[in-house]
């Protein structure tokens, strides 16, 4: 794909653009290929967007995947913005719950100092660890 189709692919997914995202993997787009930031685009999609996360991860991005700076995986970003319905996709996906970001904080840690009380409560509902069993 190289570079330039990394940064395309990356950009349509942080503008959310869910109908580039899907044409740019149906062009066999690789959904874990970094842009120039070192970046997949799951790490940098509009977090708003759930069905592009859906997408991504459905063509097999690696949701738990860190960032190369500050250790956050899309779970981490989701709880600290307050993005339910992208935490519970991310889940669904296989993104791990009881991985620490680079200071060690848990996606539970960052929605219970954002105050996102809906994100807190799903977190703590869940088993102790990691990906949510698949939906039938």
């Amino acid at each position: 794909m190289g570079q330039r189709g990394a940064n395309d692919m990356a950009s349509a997914a942080a503008l959310g653009n869910l109908e580039k995202v899907k044409e740019l993997l149906d062009q066999r787009a690789d959904p874990n290929a970094v842009n120039s930031y070192d970046r997949t685009p799951i790490q940098v999609m509009m977090m708003g967007n759930t069905r592009v996360a859906e997408l991504l991860l459905e063509r097999g991005a690696d949701p738990n995947r860190p960032d190369p700076r500050t250790g956050s995986l899309p779970v981490h970003d989701a709880a600290r913005e307050g993005f339910l319905d992208t935490l519970v996709a991310l889940h669904r996906g296989g993104a791990r719950l009881d991985l620490g970001d680079e200071s060690g904080r848990l996606p539970i840690d960052l929605a219970v100092e954002s105050g996102h009380q809906q994100v807190v409560s799903y977190l703590r509902a869940q088993p102790a660890g990691n990906a949510a069993p698949p939906q039938a």
